[in-house]
């Protein structure tokens, strides 16, 4: 790794990284517009990044502020190898943990836990209900114990893929819930759902029309515990499709954290392939 050298001039390494995202974005089915603004969400910060090279291909890192934590990110590595020139960077910069997005497999970062996935799939242009299943939109009374439990789930999800602590997670779901609902039950885009079978809630679905160009993005849709293994699970991926459909989208994206492994493999089973996925480990 000793040939491996920062560079100052990061135009001739820019332009190809930025090609090969947008590129996997389209290969991965999202439209021209999508993958634009994929694209502007993953060099976010570009300019600070720092690019290295060992003549052969890039190394692009940068570290973060995030949660409480310094956070050492690894944005690209073309470098066969490169992992522990990045990592040593990172932990020079003094991160506590370094991160990394993948989308096509995990690679040389195979042994790092996955933290969090980014899903997506198409929707049928007649996207239907499932036979034996109703829905209805969350009355404005029933949206603050709704809200209550919806934060709990948050906070115990982001706890079990080892991501932050449990006060850490806390003070995520706070930020995260402001920014998302600012208006609480009234925010603009977003609709609330819930799912009846036999004349009984089953589970409730929160999504947001026009996340994206073209996208709906589902921030939730719950089974309850007590209906889980009747087959409502993947109802319910049928209902986040329906109202994809009804917002106006042609595409639902949804985050799954890790250690949920039923929620994925029900993911995979439905269609839903991998667009992004973060892994990291602590230095």
């Amino acid at each position: 790794m000793n040939g491996i050298r920062i560079v100052a001039d990061q135009g001739e390494w820019r332009g190809g990284f930025e090609e090969r995202v947008l590129a996997g974005y389209r290969a991965a089915g999202c439209s021209g517009p999508l993958a634009r603004a994929l694209l502007e969400r993953a060099v976010e910060g570009i300019d600070g990044w720092t690019v290295a090279t060992d003549g052969t291909g890039w190394i692009a890192v940068g570290v973060t502020e995030h949660d409480g934590a310094t956070v050492g990110r690894i944005h690209d590595m073309t470098v066969p190898r490169g992992r522990a020139w990045a990592e040593r960077w990172c932990a020079g910069q003094g991160a506590q943990r370094v991160e990394v997005r993948l989308s096509g497999g995990a690679g040389e970062f195979a042994d790092y836990p996955v933290r969090q996935q980014i899903r997506m799939s198409a929707t049928a242009e007649r996207a239907e209900m499932p036979p034996g299943l109703t829905v209805r939109r969350l009355t404005e009374e029933e949206y603050p114990a709704w809200y209550a439990a919806e934060e709990a789930s948050y906070i115990a999800d982001i706890v079990r893929s080892g991501s932050l602590t449990p006060e850490q997670a806390k003070a995520k779901s706070d930020r995260d819930f402001a920014g998302y609902l600012p208006q609480g039950y009234l925010t603009p885009g977003h609709a609330f759902y819930v799912m009846e079978a036999d004349g009984r809630a089953v589970g409730t679905g929160w999504v947001n029309h026009g996340y994206l160009p073209g996208v709906t993005f589902g921030f939730s849709l719950e089974v309850y515990e007590e209906q889980r293994g009747k087959g409502y699970g993947r109802a319910a991926m049928a209902v986040g499709q329906w109202a994809t459909r009804q917002g106006g989208d042609q595409a639902m994206m949804f985050n799954v954290f890790g250690g949920n492994d039923v929620a994925m493999s029900l993911y995979d089973s439905t269609g839903f392939a991998v667009l992004d996925e973060y892994r990291s480990m602590p230095l």
